[in-house]
């Protein structure tokens, strides 16, 4: 047995399948009868792709951002905000881009950085609000970072990932994550090492794809090695459009998609990852995150804040951020706490500015959508049964806190479960009920303006994807017999599904 499936089977011996669902809604309670049958209709696939659906290029719904295309394409306030919170969103945006700085400093309400630290700003991992990317060519690893769980080693870890108090257990000495930065007079923990093996994937009709296999290492480890079960999982940072709106798909929706045991047998049994609400304690929906790990764009914020950044805020009051208690000299450092602005580094007014940012940032209207090619393309995407996990429309709850998101005809294209991707995508390591190789379905809305919001075509969770053909054919898993029909197809079918993805 590999070291991979030897950490990979003590973990399932750990986790359950699946979270108890119990106060978490099993159907649309935010509707009466007569727009539960609204919201049937309209979501229904479409079986007409001879012309464009209505309402298809507002992605995001009332929100959606018809501003100019260009490289801040992803960095718009959504369409029907208010004025009064058009100006909450700017002051969002510029705490969102401040650069925190180590502790003691004159500059009171901004120090408390680190003292271990991947980045000084959410914008520096979120550049443009866009996709992060792998180091290629350079030293600058700031919107990628190595994840750091181990196996559990005693029933009392055992217990902690059975109840959901934790969702994985850390690295005893280098915490969850491997931090490349360090305030002065401390050492980084180490540097992510990445090297690649160079593949060629053979199409049906002879057509030859470029591939690539990454291989994950660290050096100069400052601190001791890592446990022996510890294992390296790459994450580079996702795209921050739509979020408000995924928020306000109602629970009942993605639950209503899940198939763990695979009942239907159509070889697809997406799952649902149930987390615990860091603020309330109760069980709750995991829709963000490459696993489905975290409910809500607020607990995604303070988790960024104490895990990236070393900054503590109300939801996740960690003032040495992911320092360890054997690094005795990081946990000794200063902190940026004054108790005259609050408990915390960033108190709850930064934590409020900085998620009501991220759930208003807009998603770009679509394009070409009455283009011959891209109707083809999407033809050609239903057909080769993407759209089992890439689910192209939702309507959000009545309910929602924000009017700006409420009752909206959404196309995200995913259905926010985790799902078994193969073993060429298996990272060994599980977090709460998503196991090793299973990831959520990315949205893929704003797919086709990577490249130009973020100045690079590098996709999945660790960017080892150049470019989409390169995307697909990666997976594998349940998406597999998908994978396979995009490899038979013919070189004009395969252009038209990239356009249509493009359109996105």
């Amino acid at each position: 047995m590999s070291a991979g499936a030897a950490i990979l089977a003590a973990l399932l011996t750990t986790h359950a399948h699946a979270g108890d669902l119990a106060g978490i809604p099993t159907n649309r309670d935010d509707l009466n009868d007569k727009d539960k049958a609204r919201v049937e209709k309209v979501t229904r696939p479409t079986e007409d792709f001879s012309a464009p659906e209505r309402f298809e290029t507002m992605q995001g719904g009332a929100a959606t951002s018809r501003k100019l295309v260009n490289r801040d394409a992803f960095s718009h306030f959504s369409a029907n905000l208010s004025f009064a919170e058009e100006e909450t969103f700017k002051l969002g945006n510029a705490l969102f881009r401040k650069l925190w700085v180590s502790s003691p400093s004159s500059t009171q309400a901004s120090d408390g950085l680190g003292p271990l630290f991947n980045a000084r700003a959410c914008q520096s991992c979120h550049l443009k609000d866009g996709r992060g990317h792998p180091p290629e060519g350079s030293a600058d690893a700031t919107s990628m970072f190595l994840r750091l769980p181990r196996a559990p080693r005693t029933p009392q870890e055992q217990q902690l990932l059975k109840s959901k108090t934790l969702l994985n257990l850390p690295d005893p000495i280098y915490g969850g994550q491997l931090q490349d930065f360090a305030v002065p007079g401390l050492k980084a923990e180490g540097r992510m090492e990445i090297s690649y093996e160079e593949f060629t994937v053979t199409l049906d009709d002879g057509a030859e794809v470029p591939m690539r296999k990454p291989e994950y290492s660290v050096s100069d480890l400052a601190y001791g090695p890592l446990d022996v079960s510890t294992t390296l999982s790459p994450r580079v940072t996702p795209q921050m459009i739509g979020l408000g709106l995924v928020e306000q798909i109602h629970p009942a929706d993605i639950l209503a998609l899940a198939d763990p045991d695979d009942a239907d047998g159509d070889g697809i049994s997406g799952r649902v990852n149930i987390t615990r609400d860091a603020a309330s304690g109760a069980l709750a929906l995991g829709r963000f995150g490459w696993k489905a790990q975290t409910p809500s764009i607020r607990q995604q914020a303070a988790d960024a804040f104490a895990g990236d950044i070393g900054i503590s805020t109300p939801d996740a009051a960690k003032h040495h951020g992911d320092c360890t208690s054997v690094q005795e000299k990081c946990m000794a450092a200063p902190t940026g706490v004054q108790p005259r602005l609050g408990k915390t580094e960033a108190p709850d007014p930064i934590l409020d500015l900085v998620t009501f940012y991220s759930q208003n940032l807009a998603v770009p209207a679509r394009r070409n959508v009455d283009e011959p090619q891209v109707l083809r393309g999407k033809e050609i995407f239903y057909a080769s049964g993407c759209t089992a996990c890439h689910r192209p429309k939702f309507v959000t709850r009545r309910d929602a806190p924000n009017a700006a998101h409420a009752f909206q005809l959404i196309w995200p294209y995913s259905d926010f479960l985790v799902h078994d991707m193969g073993l060429g995508l298996t990272d060994w390591q599980i977090v709460g009920d998503a196991r090793a190789g299973e990831w959520r379905t990315p949205p893929l809305w704003g797919i086709g303006l990577t490249e130009t919001v973020s100045d690079h075509t590098f996709f999945l969770h660790d960017g080892r994807a150049r470019n989409l053909t390169e995307a697909i054919l990666w997976h594998g898993g349940e998406a597999e017999a998908s994978r396979d029909a995009f490899a038979a197809l013919g070189k004009q079918d395969r252009e038209a599904l990239i356009r249509f993805l493009e359109s996105l």
